[in-house]
């Protein structure tokens, strides 16, 4: 719920993830938030509610005032076991993430994104 509070009124959000691990370690998916909002489950448990339940109910609650463009870069993990050290693979990805990101934000390319 927390990416719903802190998005209302920006025009812009960046959320990155994992992604459960399949085939490709390392690999970067770029999604529009639009494809991956999905509504929350019928639950009485808050911790059910995920970021991209967040971005439907923003959309939903805060209409204008919720971030028009959305951008989710997802990093499919290695391994998704207990541990604090990146894979090598995800470590690289992360990284050129954040190039992606300062690009995104910089001045000149502020504005919309495609």
């Amino acid at each position: 719920m927390g990416v719903m509070y802190q998005a209302k009124g920006c025009s812009h959000l960046i959320i990155i993830d994992a992604k459960l691990p399949e085939s490709s370690p390392g690999a970067i998916y770029e999604v529009p938030g639009d494809i991956l909002a999905s509504p929350p489950p019928q639950s009485l448990n808050l911790h059910d509610f995920r970021w991209d339940h967040a971005l439907f109910a923003g959309k939903k609650i805060y209409e204008s005032d919720f971030p028009k463009n959305v951008k989710v870069f997802l990093i499919e993990a290695r391994s998704i076991d207990y541990g604090l050290e990146l894979s090598d693979e995800v470590s690289s990805s992360a990284s050129e993430i954040a190039k992606k990101i300062e690009a995104l934000v910089s001045p000149v390319s502020c504005g919309s994104w495609s």
